[in-house]
């Protein structure tokens, strides 16, 4: 005879499924209206005059939750609304009703940053709410919307040269606003500059440890104590991130000029660093291949992201929860999705015969190359490849650097001197330019003369719009435009840099604000018509790598400093 223990579960589970989703309506009406228990009878009537709208609101929920990720229901419209007049919420609203209201909110606290007595209600109504909404739309769109890049002139650029490291200049970032400029050199410093005057402000100075009995502890130390690699602002202006080789992450207060923290965790040298834009969210990549997340809203962290199985070289972000990531020697470029804890892995290096061979593959259409290691050599030709062009190939050996251009595509460079160009929806690149920035040439006393592809140092691009530039050592720096559908990239200009590129910034210049600067030419000031900003463009240059000492360049003009240029719309 069975027991009746099971014979009789599935009545009993009917029983409390039906009793807990009964409760569990119950729950949320409750604690939907912050009601007690004795106004059940106000919570029915007021269930059944909702009854009628039931539908609509089931279809708005739905259309929200199916809505792409980055579109116009994630602008955050209370984020300029004070707090004590966005909270006011009927009990009767629906979803439609309240994000009308919300929007209602937004347009005025728009007209309040917007108008300050210089203009008329008319004009703001007509033209700065209009462009101020356009613009946010697009952005949050997470689309490349600003096609741009036919209309600058890089001929002539008059810099602005801050030199105030005695070595190697790692990192350079100016803020949104172009009002000030960050540097950090190998010996440990940063440098604050006034992009107005074209002055050092403040400095701040590595920090020594006492190697005593009464040694200092990390929490203790105010500022960082070996080589800083990476700066990083905020879109508010107000936090400098920092990453050093002392395994800390330093975050400094720039309205003040003074250290707020240092986070630890990473167990080797912080790389680099990046805020999400409009937020006070930090990323950081390291060599001990992970990546971390911090919030500088509270100053504590949130999350450690693994999957690299080699050095991060680099890091950047835009507006959306995501990240783009460089491995170095594990070839692979890591798109990181922080809200679905998730990772898209882009494999990079071109094909080669080692390579395939290594990979179980066999050496069809590659007898006629000539491939050493990634190293051209000038040598005897075969007599089997006297007739046929030979195409020399270069096995990808380490991704250097990474730029996102929007929220899905992004680009990298590597030590081929190669760019390639990646879209979320392909795991291959789109398009991939070789021999950007030429060769690399040595005199060898048994092999002749070596030529080696010089590798790509530093890539930026200026967000959401179709340019973007690369750095090496040859003494340029070059501007790239893509297509229209984003399938290819080409050249459309270059800049003098002399030196090693180690870092790069392109932004968009603010109206006005560099026009009283003493260092920007006169005849630059007059208006053009173009309705096109010009952009500013930030490089951080030294005599060696920002990360080691395998190279050396020395030549006339070559200097550790940082250059800012503007770059002119054509007239």
């Amino acid at each position: 005879m069975p027991d009746s223990f099971f014979a009789s579960t599935k009545n009993r589970k009917r029983k409390r499924s039906v009793s807990t989703a009964e409760g569990a309506g119950g729950a949320k009406k409750i604690l939907r209206k912050g009601k007690s228990s004795s106004q059940d009878t106000k919570l029915t009537n007021a269930s059944a005059r909702r009854g009628v709208r039931g539908a609509v609101d089931e279809e708005l929920n739905s259309d929200r939750t199916d809505s792409e990720d980055g579109g116009i229901d994630d602008i955050d419209l209370r984020a300029d609304v004070q707090p004590e007049t966005s909270g006011d919420e009927d009990e009767d609203e629906t979803p439609a009703e309240k994000r009308l209201r919300l929007a209602k909110l937004y347009l005025e606290s728009v007209k309040d940053g917007l108008a300050e007595g210089e203009f008329d209600a008319a004009e703001i109504d007509r033209e700065l709410i209009s462009e101020r909404l356009r613009q946010d739309v697009l952005e949050h769109s997470g689309k490349v919307h600003l096609f741009v890049a036919d209309f600058y002139d890089f001929t002539s650029t008059s810099p602005l040269r801050c030199r105030g490291h005695r070595f190697t200049v790692t990192s350079a970032v100016a803020s949104d606003d172009a009002q000030f400029l960050y540097t950090s050199g190998k010996e440990g410093t940063i440098n604050k500059w006034s992009l107005q005057s074209g002055k050092k402000i403040a400095t701040f100075y590595k920090q020594r440890v006492s190697k005593g009995k009464e040694k200092a502890l990390p929490q203790d130390i105010q500022g960082h104590t070996d080589e800083i690699l990476s700066l990083a602002v905020s879109s508010d202006g107000r936090y400098l991130a920092s990453g050093s080789k002392d395994r800390r992450v330093g975050v400094w207060d720039v309205e003040k000029d003074e250290w707020v923290k240092g986070f630890g965790g990473h167990k080797d040298s912080v790389s680099s660093v990046a805020f999400r834009k409009g937020t006070q969210q930090l990323y950081t990549g390291s060599f001990d291949r992970t990546v971390k997340l911090f919030d500088l809203s509270v100053m504590g962290y949130v999350e450690t992201l693994f999957g690299h199985q080699d050095s991060i070289l680099c890091l950047d972000a835009l507006r959306g929860e995501t990240a783009v990531t460089a491995g170095a020697r594990d070839r692979t470029i890591r798109f990181w999705k922080i809200a679905d804890e998730s990772q898209l892995v882009f494999r990079g290096g071109g094909k080669s015969a080692i390579r395939e061979l290594l990979e179980g593959g066999v050496f069809e259409g590659h007898e006629d190359e000539e491939h050493v290691n990634g190293v051209e050599v000038d040598g005897p030709k075969s007599n089997k490849g006297k007739e046929r062009i030979k195409e020399r190939k270069y096995a990808e050996g380490s991704i250097e650097c990474v730029a996102m251009i929007d929220e899905t595509t992004f680009v990298s460079g590597g030590d081929t001197g190669s760019i390639c160009l990646w879209n979320t929806q392909k795991k291959k690149p789109v398009y991939t330019q070789t021999l950007c920035h030429g060769f690399h040439e040595i005199q060898s006393s048994t092999e002749g003369l070596v030529r080696t592809p010089r590798w790509i140092t530093a890539v930026a691009s200026l967000r959401y719009s179709d340019m973007f530039v690369s750095g090496s050592w040859d003494g340029d720096v070059r501007f790239w435009k893509l297509d229209q559908k984003l399938r290819s990239f080409s050249l459309v200009g270059s800049i003098p840099a002399p030196g090693v590129v180690n870092s790069l910034q392109l932004l968009v210049l603010p109206k006005g604000a560099l026009d009283n600067a003493s260092w920007r030419e006169k005849e630059q000031l007059s208006p053009t018509k173009s309705s096109v900003q010009p952009a500013l463009l930030v490089v951080g240059l030294g005599q060696e790598h920002r990360l080691g000492r395998w190279l050396s360049v020395k030549g006339e003009g070559v200097a550790n400093a940082a250059t800012v240029h503007i770059i002119y719309p054509r007239t």
